[in-house]
């Protein structure tokens, strides 16, 4: 089988290089990974003990990051590592202020590429966050005596694990992986049945990300001014079901605002179009020009706001739930206690089923079911407030997640450090 995994990887590689010729994003990615070495090489030291976090992309990071913060803490000679598989995740972080001392894409899954990579420090702990799982990696991370972890582990029925030929994959996890934290019960119920007994509930690390990012200065210039004290719907990582709801919404009702944060900036052009007399977030210099055009429509065409633009909301309104692609990050809006709305394809997000259980939001299956029940709420403003107390008090409810995970990743050093 491992000889199957390797060809797959393979396969892999050569698709994205195909890719590339039409895709600027698969481009970027394989220019980065040729970077990988060459950044580590000249970072760290062959003797650095590194503390390595691995995250797919940005919500994977985001939701990593209380766990990586805590063991800096604790361990402040260790340098830190993160790396990506995604440009999306790795451009939006490495723009920003970080703890890490190298950030890069993660190196194929290849023997060779593997080994090039880690020899060039010495990896004392090592997570990979949700389920990002390369299998050459894990290997020869164990075979170098790094602990392995897996941080807000998700498993589902529909992975390859639970196949008929699934048994490879699943041996290779309980061989390399010290420990697996998981997200919710059913998925650490499903792991140990499959049996991987290295598994516990420790929670959901986002909910300790998004309760750092409510506590944080969340001020966006211009964005007072253009609310004008009026009820504001914050449209985050929209797509196109989400961008006509807010198109609906803004036909029916003159009055409410709306900030329109799209997945990708590419859909600004599209958004544009619909909204002719919509403002461009770069184009604010001074609150005047928000007066002078008194647009009810705001397009933020740069990254990097939205986490801060949702305590703006009174209602917010996440995307991706309308389709296949999969549902954004619906907590980091209802940290600040507001009613939160999205399409019914959520199958990986159990925290949404969560938050509706709780009346802190509300899926639909599709904008037209969504846009009678969101401008009812808009005139309803006792129960718009309940909404919005309680998905705050759903985020506030949840235990600390990165707490339990730092206090067992540190009984296992001190195990280890007695053992040696």
């Amino acid at each position: 089988m491992k000889f199957l995994y390797n060809i797959f990887v393979s396969l892999l590689i050569f698709g994205m290089k195909i890719g590339a010729i039409f895709n600027y994003k698969l481009k970027k990615g394989l220019a980065g990974r040729r970077q990988s070495c060459g950044i580590v090489k000249s970072t760290f030291l062959p003797t650095d003990k590194v503390i390595w976090m691995h995250a797919a992309s940005l919500g994977e990071y985001e939701q990593g990051l209380p766990v990586l913060e805590k063991l800096k803490e604790k361990f402040p000679e260790h340098k830190i590592l993160i790396t990506f598989f995604s440009p999306s995740g790795y451009d939006n972080v490495i723009k920003k202020n970080h703890i890490a001392d190298a950030i890069c894409y993660l190196p194929f899954d290849t023997e060779k590429w593997v080994k090039e990579f880690t020899v060039n420090f010495q990896t004392d702990i090592f997570f990979t966050v949700k389920y990002d799982y390369w299998y050459n990696l894990l290997q020869e991370l164990k075979k170098q005596g790094a602990k392995i972890y897996v941080v807000s582990a998700l498993f589902y029925e529909t992975q390859v694990f639970f196949k008929a030929y699934g048994s490879w994959f699943v041996e290779q996890l309980e061989k390399n992986i010290d420990w697996f934290f998981h997200q919710t019960k059913h998925s650490t119920a499903l792991a140990k049945g499959i049996g991987l007994k290295n598994s516990s509930t420790a929670g959901d690390t986002r909910f300790d990300r998004v309760k750092q990012l409510r506590d944080r200065n969340n001020s966006v210039d211009f964005i007072t001014d253009f609310k004008q004290g009026k009820k504001t719907i914050v449209f985050g990582s929209s797509w196109e079901s989400e961008e006509r709801l807010a198109e609906i919404i803004a036909s029916k009702n003159r009055e409410v605002k709306l900030i329109i944060a799209p997945h990708d900036l590419k859909r600004v052009e599209h958004l544009k179009k619909i909204f002719p007399n919509a403002i461009l977030y770069s184009q604010l210099s001074n609150p005047q020009t928000l007066k002078i055009s008194n647009a009810q429509t705001l397009i933020v065409d740069c990254i990097g706001l939205l986490s801060k633009l949702y305590s703006y909301a009174d209602i917010a309104v996440v995307g991706g739930g309308f389709h296949s692609k999969g549902l954004h990050n619906i907590l980091e809006a209802a940290t600040f206690g507001v009613p939160v709305f999205f399409g019914d394809q959520y199958q990986k997000n159990p925290e949404a089923d969560e938050l509706i259980a709780q009346n802190g939001g509300k899926s639909f299956e599709d904008e037209f079911f969504a846009a009678p029940y969101i401008m009812g709420l808009l005139k309803d403003e006792t129960l718009m407030k309940k909404m919005g107390e309680n998905a705050k008090n759903f985020i506030n409810s949840q235990p600390n997640a990165s707490d339990y995970i730092l206090k067992r990743i540190l009984a296992d050093s001190e195990q280890q450090i007695l053992s040696n």
